[in-house]
């Protein structure tokens, strides 16, 4: 290998390397545990058939990807608006920089004091529950904990920053003579958000949508914590496997599955949102 090639190969071998060892190796482990066990005689299948036999288990799965989309979609709803009013609306620098900060100030935050927060607030007596009784919304302290409501409220503020970021930032790079130009052919504001700028802020939609989507499957301490055991999700099941009943096969094979039931979600929703191409 040439010496103008040396350098280049060793910067890209180091990240490579720690790729493997910190990713792939334990993936490796995670996925040979889910089909080996020399207690069954070696490889067997027979754990992702006690996943994929058990209704309850299917009602697992369908109770983690239903917080998953619900939180995605409530973070895209109310996401995409608070990125349009600070790239488009915020014209004082400082303060959007400020916007921003509080935005992501959170995120230096551990999930479990950020949950054990909301667990205060949405608690009987908390102050979400005395704000919509003081406003006459409701007669009665509404049940948040140990519900899936309440899971999506912890969700959604957790994962709402990753949208907005990935939303701001195809915002604040569209062309503004491109909406210019919509509204010189005589488009209406609403019209050329619909025909020029939504379009061009879809990859940040989708890469927003992606990590809100991919974290929320995967979380473990705000379902733990919000549902005090009422809900249960895989991330949740899959830690019971491990710690209490210390199945690593089982834990494997929940993990395997939550991974490819993730990736094929994903996979169809990629190609549900890619534009349809015309035959020649």
């Amino acid at each position: 290998m040439s010496r103008s090639l040396r350098v280049p190969a060793a910067l890209l071998g180091l990240p490579l390397l720690l790729f493997a060892a910190f990713f792939v190796a334990p993936l490796c482990v995670v996925a040979l545990a889910s089909v080996f066990d020399p207690a069954q005689g070696g490889f067997t299948p027979a754990y992702y058939i006690n996943v994929l036999a058990d209704g309850y288990h299917w009602d697992v799965i369908a109770t983690t990807f239903r917080i998953g989309a619900g939180s995605t979609l409530a973070c895209l709803l109310l996401g995409y608006p608070l990125a349009w009013y600070l790239v488009r609306l915020v014209r004082w620098r400082h303060w959007r920089r400020v916007c921003v900060i509080i935005l992501v100030l959170p995120l230096f935050t551990s999930n479990i004091v950020r949950s054990f927060g909301w667990m205060v607030m949405l608690g009987r007596n908390g102050i979400v529950n005395e704000s919509l009784q003081g406003l006459g919304l409701i007669e009665r302290p509404v049940r948040f904990l140990g519900t899936e409501l309440g899971i999506l409220v912890g969700m959604v503020y957790i994962l709402m920053p990753f949208v907005v970021l990935a939303v701001g930032n195809t915002l604040a790079r569209i062309d503004p003579a491109l909406e210019q130009a919509s509204s010189d052919l005589g488009a209406s504001p609403w019209q050329t958000f619909l025909h020029v700028t939504l379009p061009l802020t879809l990859p940040g939609v989708a890469a927003g949508a992606v990590m809100a989507f991919t974290l929320a499957v995967s979380a473990y301490v705000t379902p733990a914590l919000l549902s005090g055991g009422r809900v249960t999700v895989l991330s949740v099941l899959i830690f019971q496997q491990y710690s209490s009943v210390f199945n690593v096969h089982q834990g494997g094979a929940l993990s395997i599955v939550l991974l490819v039931f993730t990736l094929v979600l994903i996979g169809l929703a990629s190609r549900l949102g890619q534009p349809a191409r015309s035959s020649p």
